[in-house]
């Protein structure tokens, strides 16, 4: 259904619906592109699950309030999210929507300063962030100056910066190749860059009311996705384990550092606050998933949980 350029609630629902489709489209291309930080081959399932419950709750609240939408989807997605990358998508909505609470239209310039904010809350939930993620996407699509060229503030000048996010975003993605040795060996880009890529670019198509007439993701996957060598993969050891708790701050943060010393790829992020403290979604890598767990039980009930192999077959 085609629509004028806006960006009310009914166009960021379009947006994460658009997302939710374009990634389930692409996950398989996305799982056989994933092999940073392991090579688990899931990168496309976890963020079109993780992007799928955000659209879904995106439909449960009322009223006219963007950033309220945003915060209320990036919940829902971070309390269900799967991967590395998911975990990153959903504190990405979490982050934009902290920024335009308040707001019933978004503005070039608020956008801009709500993925400069997803940049910065995705680094800081990362012990040790890597440039050619989807953590270079969001610091070069934030990096983008507002046009001049139009109205402050008019849907025409929030089109054409989102063009402009949109190709910058697609450098970002297509550099990745040289930045982490493993993709360089391959010759192909980074899975959870182009992930958010195409959240990126549902974001033009929903904001703008038309598709734009190329698709940048389609290039990249045709010129950047065919491994150019035969490099063979190690098959991964280890396990991913989640799961949501309540906890206070210091107790999050001790079992962040102590998840640090037992695994990698940790990321301890607040979901949301209540009475007695937050609830935060608990993600790490460890060789053996009772290391983890047991660190959990030490510090309170874990919930929804889940424990999966980071072993793929090979491709």
């Amino acid at each position: 259904m085609s629509h004028k350029p806006g960006s009310s609630t009914t166009e960021v629902r379009d947006w994460l619906d658009t997302a939710h489709r374009e990634l389930r489209r692409h996950a398989d291309v996305l799982d056989n592109l994933n092999v940073f930080p392991v090579a688990d081959a899931d990168t496309g399932s976890n963020l079109s699950i993780t992007v799928g419950h955000a659209a879904e709750a995106a439909h449960l609240i009322e009223g006219r309030d963007v950033g309220e939408l945003l915060v209320y989807a990036g919940q829902a997605a971070l309390e269900e999210a799967r991967g590395n990358s998911g975990m990153l998508a959903a504190l990405t909505l979490t982050a934009m929507g902290g920024v335009v609470e308040g707001s019933t239209r978004l503005t070039a310039e608020q956008l801009k300063t709500a993925l400069m904010a997803a940049h910065v809350r995705c680094s800081s939930a990362l012990t040790e962030p890597v440039p050619g993620t989807m953590l270079s996407v969001l610091d070069a699509a934030g990096a983008v100056p507002v046009p001049d060229t139009s109205p402050d503030g008019s849907n025409q000048q929030l089109v054409e910066w989102l063009d402009l996010v949109v190709a910058a975003a697609t450098c970002a993605v297509i550099d990745s190749v040289t930045q982490i040795p493993v993709l360089a060996e391959r010759g192909t880009v980074d899975s959870g860059a182009l992930g958010m890529l195409i959240v990126l670019s549902a974001l033009r198509t929903a904001l703008a009311g038309h598709p734009a007439a190329e698709d940048p993701v389609v290039e990249v996957i045709r010129q950047h996705t065919h491994p150019l060598s035969d490099t063979t993969l190690e098959r991964q050891d280890g396990y991913e384990v989640m799961g949501t708790m309540d906890l206070s701050a210091l107790d999050a943060a001790e079992l962040r550092h102590e998840l640090d010393d037992a695994g990698s790829s940790v990321i301890v992020s607040a979901v949301g606050d209540h009475e007695d403290g937050y609830t935060w979604r608990v993600h790490v890598h460890v060789a053996d998933p009772e290391t983890a767990l047991d660190l959990m039980r030490g510090r309170g009930t874990a919930r929804n949980v889940t424990v999966t192999t980071l072993a793929a077959e090979p491709r």
